[in-house]
């Protein structure tokens, strides 16, 4: 059965500055599923198989990558398959690099018109985060992402798959590997009823102030210190009728503490050892906003456990490491000696909180 799908395939071919503060009691809502298109209204994991010229796919890391065609396949009941065409493209920074993934994330581009009346409906342009070197960086980073929607509305959607990679060249096949999509920010910006805003340089101070130090305090509870506001790397904005000041979302975890990859190292002008190391990188905000923020975290702190305790595809070892982890973290926000030391002076550190990343290579 396989092969004769398979031969259809073929055939078919962050100072002491006090921000701006702008905040709706709605912002922390979870975003109702009925907003969500198909793809991303389930939690299941989604079966597919891509087929494609993986062989020249894989070479294709250099600075300008090219779309490769391929194919995407998933079963829409027990008796049908649905069979869409697409381009594929590498993408990335730090994991386009075969030093740094040996298999490299994705774009994968649908054609829209095709795609109606499937679970890929109103897709076109989705970002596919592969298995790089291991899948357990894929459990490790999706987990991250459901973790910050538990906080805001204004955050990615994403949807764990497992595909089935098959090359058209009949020399290269994979077993099937773990991966997951990540919302369009069209969409996301869409369905918060917001806009994209893409202009950069924009510095921290203009941003709405219990949104960013939402992300900047979430940013530090992970160990992520790679992102930038003005160089608008791993975060997106967005505007809102009736606001002035923009909203801050964060992506790209794959470099925080608490997602561990291997490869993974903080840059060097923040003087840290490790990823592990925390370092709050935002403003310094006044105790009311810091406390508004910190209930926030408060308030989910059962239900961001649970991601861990309850997750069969994480390790036992790193979900005792994990939750040590978020231990740590919530110790630190109910001392306030710690508070004042670490979000306030940076730390220890003021010189890296202060310093400005265009990001990892």
């Amino acid at each position: 059965m396989k092969k004769l799908l398979f031969l259809s395939l073929l055939c078919v071919f962050f100072g002491d500055v006090y921000g701006q503060k702008e905040v709706n009691a709605s912002d922390t809502a979870k975003p109702k599923k009925k907003k969500l298109k198909p793809l991303f209204q389930e939690d299941d994991i989604l079966q597919m198989d891509i087929v494609a010229d993986l062989k020249t796919l894989l070479r294709d890391r250099g600075t300008k990558t090219h779309h490769h065609r391929a194919q995407l396949v998933y079963r829409s009941s027990e008796e049908d398959s649905v069979i869409l065409p697409l381009k594929l493209k590498v993408r990335g920074n730090f994991r386009r690099s075969p030093q740094n993934c040996v298999f490299p994330p994705l774009y994968v581009d649908l054609p829209k018109k095709i795609v109606k009346e499937s679970i890929f409906e109103g897709q076109n342009r989705l970002k596919l985060v592969t298995h790089c070197q291991s899948e357990d960086y894929i459990f490790q980073e999706y987990t991250v992402y459901k973790m910050y929607n538990l906080l805001t509305k204004y955050s990615f959607s994403v949807r764990l798959v497992q595909v089935n990679y098959i090359s058209t060249t009949g020399k290269r096949d994979l077993q099937a590997k773990y991966a997951f999509f990540i919302e369009d920010e069209k969409d996301m910006a869409k369905r918060n009823k917001t806009k994209n805003y893409h202009l950069k340089q924009v510095p921290m101070q203009r941003i709405d102030s219990v949104n960013m130090a939402t992300v900047a305090v979430f940013e530090y509870l992970i160990g992520n210190t790679d992102w930038s506001i003005p160089f608008l790397h791993n975060i997106k904005l967005l505007t809102k009728k009736g606001r002035q000041y923009p909203l801050a979302v964060p992506y790209d975890f794959d470099h925080a503490g608490l997602v561990e990859a291997k490869y993974a190292r903080p840059a060097e002008q923040l003087e840290l050892t490790s990823v592990r190391q925390r370092l709050y990188r935002g403003l310094t905000y006044s105790p009311e906003i810091l406390n508004q923020v910190f209930d926030k975290f408060r308030q989910v702190k059962t239900s961001i456990y649970a991601l861990y305790e309850t997750n069969p595809r994480l390790s036992s070892g790193y979900i005792k490491r994990s939750l040590r982890y978020l231990d740590d973290f919530y110790k630190t926000i109910d001392n306030p000696k710690e508070v004042k030391k670490i979000f306030v002076y940076g730390g220890g550190k003021p010189e890296g909180a202060g310093v400005l990343m265009k990001g990892l290579n």
